[in-house]
């Protein structure tokens, strides 16, 4: 009789132990693999709620934390604190519920939340311990990035700039300084209500008053001047056109037009060199990598509208990827710069960097590391490594090659020109560089677009870089010592 009976509660407790395995697998299952998709549901009010309650990983630079987590006191709250936040804001973001910068790139990652993370640590999930958040390591020099910023404010406190510099052979960028900057940590979570409207003022938009902060509506503090914003980029062009030139059949020896003036196409209006005398004083005709030492405006407007044409421009400009935006890091992109298809005359203004031409910085940039890599562009990127909280390498930086603008061959020839203008041309006196300088007038205002574009060391290329500052004067009187300043700094390395 209890033989009879064994075997019917046998078949229960089999069951039953069935049962517990399938809500075990279901569990491990919502917890492990479907945690990250449910808790960042559109419908899960709860990430809201919880996402100040786990300590974020930190953002680093050459050893340096940057930004960090730690618990507020009588508090479940987390704080985020950086390290000179106005210098390295245009690197890390902000973090405050929304992000920008790499705060926002690798959201994710430094929250914890990463199936990478997660699908590792899942018992901890399953017990209710949240997964620690990675740690992000970046390609930022700190003390270049430092020298840069105050570089740029020094140059002109009350006007923008930029400086990038970039590994020709990697793509890792080892500065990104934009001016005027921010703060992150007003915006920080711990500032609450304050940093709120802290982050409208710096918007440049209307507060609860209806009052608008006119210095921050015009100069853009929040807005990453080497991605997020373009510029004329005056003269540092001509490099571009100089490429389409020596792509079509040109050499830096060929004897090219360089008249004192020159009539736009179609027009009346003349177009005039910046200064006389030398191979811009009205010779004629004069070797393109002097026209280009000393940046003839008639060369330059004349090769890109008539010699070479806009076609054969526009093709250029694809190569060097001048109209695309360029991705550094996940949702980190640059807008694109931009050339205009329109008529002879709008070429001609477009081929010195003038009309409706403007660049982001870091396309310039790109430009200079194709005459520094042998035409060469690689992807930039600026995310060296992320580890896990066990140290563990989560991702790595793989370099590849983004594009080839142009043959070794020319590109050497482009690189020659460079030289040239740090030797006798209008940088000259900074032969440890090579570079275009460029200076783009504006109509209706006091400043310029003041540009030193190239890279360094002259005789051995390693980085290539682009500032821009804006401020009365010349790209060789104001950039070209700027870049000089950094490179130095970032030559030490």
């Amino acid at each position: 009789m209890n033989l009879n009976m064994d075997k019917p509660l046998r078949r229960v407790t089999v069951f039953a132990l069935l049962l517990i395995f399938a809500l075990m697998v279901q569990v491990n299952y919502i917890q492990g693999g479907q945690a990250e998709k449910l808790q960042t549901h559109d419908l899960n009010n709860r990430q809201f709620l919880d996402v100040f309650k786990r300590p974020r990983g930190k953002i680093l630079a050459g050893g340096e934390v940057l930004a960090s987590s730690r618990q507020q006191p009588d508090s479940e709250n987390y704080a985020r604190f950086y390290k000179d936040g106005e210098i390295f804001a245009p690197v890390t973001g902000f973090f405050n519920g929304g992000a920008s910068g790499i705060e926002r790139a690798y959201h994710s990652l430094l929250d914890g939340r990463d199936k990478r993370i997660t699908n590792q640590r899942w018992f901890d999930q399953f017990i209710g311990k949240p997964a620690l958040g990675a740690d992000v390591e970046t390609t930022i020099i700190p003390d270049a990035q430092r020298r840069a910023y105050r570089e740029l404010a020094q140059a002109n406190p009350n006007l923008r700039g930029a400086v990038v510099v970039m590994d020709v052979r990697t793509g890792a960028i080892v500065v990104m300084a934009s001016y005027p900057s921010f703060d992150p940590n007003e915006v920080a979570p711990q500032t609450g209500e304050k940093g709120a409207r802290r982050l409208v003022e710096l918007e440049g938009k209307p507060d609860d008053k209806g009052q608008v902060n006119q210095r921050n509506k015009q100069l853009k503090p929040l807005v990453n001047n080497v991605l997020e914003d373009t510029f004329f980029p005056g003269s540092s062009f001509k490099a571009v056109i100089a490429a389409a030139a020596l792509e079509n059949g040109l050499t830096k020896d060929s004897s090219v037009p360089a008249p004192s003036t020159y009539t736009l196409p179609g027009t009346r209006t003349q177009l005039p060199n910046s200064h006389e005398g030398g191979a811009c004083g009205g010779a004629g005709q004069a070797p393109l990598i002097l026209t280009f030492a000393e940046s003839c405006n008639t060369t330059y407007g004349i090769l890109g509208a008539e010699q070479i044409g806009i076609d054969k421009v526009l093709e250029t400009n694809k190569k060097f990827r001048y109209d695309q935006r360029i991705e550094v890091e996940p949702d980190l992109r640059t807008v694109p710069s931009k050339f205009p298809d329109m008529n002879q005359a709008e070429t001609a203004l477009a081929s010195i960097g003038q009309g409706n031409n403007t660049a982001t910085p870091l396309h310039m940039c790109l430009v200079a590391a194709a005459a520094a890599n042998d035409g060469q562009i690689m992807k930039p990127y600026l995310v060296q490594r992320v580890r896990a909280a066990d140290q563990s390498v989560i991702e790595e930086a793989d370099p590849r090659e983004l594009t080839r603008a142009m043959s070794a061959g020319d590109a050497e020839q482009l690189a020659d020109m460079m030289r040239e203008v740090t030797r006798t041309g209008t940088a000259k006196g900074f032969p440890q560089l090579a570079g275009k300088t460029g200076t783009a007038d504006f109509d209706g205002v006091e400043f310029n677009n003041r540009w030193f574009v190239g890279f360094a060391p002259a005789d051995e290329p390693r980085y290539a870089f682009a500032v821009i500052t804006q401020g009365v004067g010349s790209g060789g009187e104001a950039a070209a010592p700027i870049a000089a300043s950094v490179m130095r700094e970032v030559l030490r390395k």
